[in-house]
């Protein structure tokens, strides 16, 4: 017979909740936003007591034994966890709450109990309501039932609902048994399949992929995550934090992290952490670092676990610390990057806090410096997609160049020396004019040619505001602010005989214009519209208007196709001069 990855053990529903209480089994989604509405958790008690069966928990061996180690969530628990769980930790934490009356954190970080309502006549359970709350026929909360004496329970049931009606004995009888039937629901008995600590993250994985078709895959962040649960929680507390609080407005003159650029989850700036920890973006290595492998020799031990964990520590604290991330995000603006609407990869973020905290706290490279090297950097990973395709191996390659590096000078010379390999005359004359012939909203050249527009000081098309002032408004109305106009409306083409969509909302089609104007310009064709403009300006400020726009000489009067195949290198060129600024450090 194979040998397998797992054993099957037998549990008791009230086993299991032992287990948990203790401390034993590890489910920290207690303390984590938990996403089942209430209405399914009903249904997962109402399956229970008709003895459906209602699934198998699917629990990994953590190895984790000895004092050393922290326990998830109460720190009154009396074990470390021995059992983290894989799947089924919406079910468990269900059952958990309800039973224990322990409350939840919502996904809007507010905690909640749990309430399901249960109508001992029907047997059948609701979430309460109104109506519900008024009925001497249900009982409200049916955590009550698990926490106290069931006759108590049965008699003070039996006494409100004698006060509101006549109950027979027959019917008395129903009700204590339908009670007595819902408090033995701590025998009802699950399955368990327990994977061997010996089982590497990605068997675990293809073990819960192969086996749950529904449900979110597991990645790599998700195991270093329940790896922190078991070995330092706070840790892990301390990034969901952060990221709330990212979400979040403060109070006014409170530090926060809270900004609208940048608004990370805690798998991006566990990536930040372990790229300053141990200039590492594979997370496959990561995690066997954080369990006390050498990667050399495999063996792991708990001394070197801990050591691991320390570097892990010192990373979190700069990654977290509110003065270097409130200096990060200035250098986002200063890159052009005014909003997170203009952002097309997260992934450049996470890179780029990455080098700047090396930068800054590694290789002591002085301020000025340093910002406008990030900057540079940033507007380049994120005009040419850096880290859009296989982003993991991008900044596996990017870190791996900077571990044997001594000196700040040879920092920026790196960083300096990608930007040249990267940004050629071929790639602003050629690559970057091709990149521009698409119709995709979310375009990584689109998005630079607005940081582009900010840095120049442009302002929007006919107007007198600056670009940069219009894609970040000091308030948003119904509308925005700033709009994208077609510059040759979509009506206008349709009847030219110019109606596929990606041909409409060709990039080199739009032009940032203030909402009033784009709704009076409407479907006006533009050699009607743009003389009636242009006449606002100066001989002088239309031709900076159509240079910061790209707009070529005479366009309103183009055929389509000419004028897209004109304009594209213009745009090109004006996203090439924004970079030169940014290059240019006495700018």
């Amino acid at each position: 017979m194979t040998d397998t990855l797992f054993k099957e053990v037998h549990y008791s529903l009230g086993g299991l909740i032992n287990d948990i209480g203790l401390g034993r089994i590890g489910l920290p989604d207690i303390q984590r936003p938990f996403v089942w509405a209430n209405a399914k958790v009903r249904d997962l008690f109402d399956s229970m007591y008709r003895g459906y069966p209602v699934g198998y928990f699917l629990f990994w061996q953590t190895g984790a034994e000895g004092a050393d180690t922290k326990v998830i969530g109460d720190s009154n628990k009396q074990k470390t966890p021995s059992l983290l769980i894989v799947d089924g930790q919406q079910r468990l934490t269900s059952l958990y709450a309800v039973i224990r009356r322990e409350a939840v954190l919502r996904e809007s970080f507010e905690r909640e109990h749990i309430r399901i309502a249960f109508r001992p006549q029907s047997g059948t359970f609701a979430v309460p309501d109104a109506t519900t709350e008024r009925d001497p026929e249900y009982i409200v909360d049916i955590s009550e039932v698990f926490n106290r004496p069931t006759h108590k329970t049965i008699a003070e049931y039996l006494k409100r609902l004698s006060a509101a009606r006549e109950v027979s004995d027959v019917e008395e009888e129903k009700i204590a048994d339908a009670i007595g039937r819902l408090a033995g629901l701590t025998n009802f008995p699950f399955i368990a399949l327990e994977l061997s600590q010996q089982c590497t993250e990605e068997q675990v994985a293809d073990v819960f992929v192969r086996i749950n078709s529904e449900g979110k895959k597991l990645n790599q962040s998700d195991f270093i995550l329940t790896l922190m649960s078991v070995f330092w929680d706070d840790g892990r507390s301390e990034l969901e934090q952060f990221c709330r609080a990212a979400r979040q407005p403060a109070p006014a003159g409170q530090p926060s992290p809270f900004n609208q650029i940048f608004q990370p989850d805690p798998d991006h700036l566990l990536r930040v952490d372990v790229g300053v920890a141990f200039r590492r973006a594979r997370l496959e290595n990561v995690y066997s670092l954080l369990r006390g492998k050498d990667l050399a020799t495999g063996e792991a031990s708990p001394g070197l676990r801990d050591s691991q964990f320390s570097k892990l520590r010192g990373a979190q604290a700069r990654v977290l610390n509110l003065t270097y991330w409130a200096d990060f995000l200035n250098i986002v603006r200063a890159a052009g990057y005014r909003s997170e609407k203009t952002i097309s990869s997260v992934n450049a973020l996470v890179f780029a806090y990455q080098l700047y905290l090396l930068g800054r706290t590694e290789y002591g490279v002085e301020g000025f410096q340093l910002k406008n090297a990030i900057a540079r950097w940033l507007y380049m990973s994120l005009l040419t997609g850096r880290f859009t395709a296989s982003p993991e191996s991008r900044m596996e390659q990017d870190l791996a160049a900077l571990r044997e590096l001594k000196s700040g000078d040879q920092f920026l010379t790196r960083l300096a020396a990608v930007e040249i390999a990267t940004l050629t005359d071929d790639y602003w004359t050629k690559t970057l004019p091709m990149d521009l012939a698409t119709s995709a909203g979310r375009s990584p050249a689109l998005f630079g040619f607005y940081a582009a527009q900010t840095l120049l000081g442009a302002r929007a098309l006919f107007s007198k505001s600056p670009v940069a002032d219009l894609l970040d408004p000091p308030a948003h109305g119904q509308k925005k602010a700033l709009e994208r106009h077609h510059l040759f409306p979509k009506h206008y083409l349709k009847k030219q005989g110019i109606d596929s969509i990606r041909d409409i909302n060709q990039i080199a089609n739009f032009a940032l214009l203030e909402w009033d104007d784009n709704i009076a310009i409407s479907d006006g064709p533009p050699a009607s519209y743009w003389p009636q403009y242009a006449a606002r300006f100066s001989t002088d400020e239309l031709a900076r208007m159509c240079e910061w726009h790209a707009l070529p000489e005479g366009w309103w009067s183009m055929a389509y196709d000419e004028f897209l195949a004109a304009r594209r290198p213009l745009i090109a060129r004006v996203i090439r001069a924004g970079f030169e600024k940014l290059a240019d450090s006495t700018a």
